[in-house]
């Protein structure tokens, strides 16, 4: 699929090359000519309109942030926008997905990481005590991949580390639970 630039490239070019030396006039100007688009593909994603706006907002924000790390040679400006605008969609998506996982009950949680059929309040008291034993990222990463499924790569996505480090974290968290566990 071949995206349409809503200006001229040399145009978008430049706006986004004075952008990246801070000119706000220039920001305008791209923001300006770019918006709509940008916000037709969040939209698609999101299917809220309140929350694409906040995506929005959020995808200027980092195109402001990010406009140095446009490279011309790499291709035209507009599919660079719109990833940086797909990105943060999805980067939405995933955040609302994990609200609505995470429970203020930590006995849902607790009962998901507990053996299946397992209404044992020890164990699922033990299983407390022995999470609080992790650091707050290790607990967090723990209970996304096994209460709420996510891969390791979403896991190091969504943490900014590499996946060999979430396979490791995630290892040594199991291996001091159970090391816990078994001293119940």
């Amino acid at each position: 699929m071949e995206v349409q630039e809503p200006k001229d490239r040399a145009a978008l070019r430049g706006f986004l090359e004075a952008v990246a030396r801070g000119d706000r006039t220039a920001f305008r100007a791209l923001y300006e000519a770019t918006a709509p688009k940008l916000f037709g593909v969040i939209l698609r994603i999101t299917g809220n309109r309140p929350v694409a706006e906040d995506v929005l907002q959020e995808t200027y924000v980092r195109i402001w942030q990010k406009a140095e790390r446009y490279d011309p040679e790499a291709g035209p400006v507009m599919p660079w926008l719109m990833a940086v605008a797909r990105n943060r969609a999805i980067d939405r998506i995933r955040a609302e997905r994990i609200e609505r996982n995470r429970t203020s009950d930590d006995e849902a949680v607790l009962s998901r990481l507990a053996a299946p059929n397992s209404g044992d309040a020890l164990t699922r008291e033990a299983l407390r005590r022995c999470l609080s034993g992790l650091d707050d990222e290790a607990r967090t990463t723990v209970i996304l991949a096994y209460c709420s499924g996510y891969s390791r790569e979403e896991l190091a996505e969504r943490s900014g580390r590499p996946v060999g480090t979430i396979k490791t974290m995630l290892h040594r968290s199991l291996k001091l639970l159970k090391a816990c566990l078994e001293e119940e």
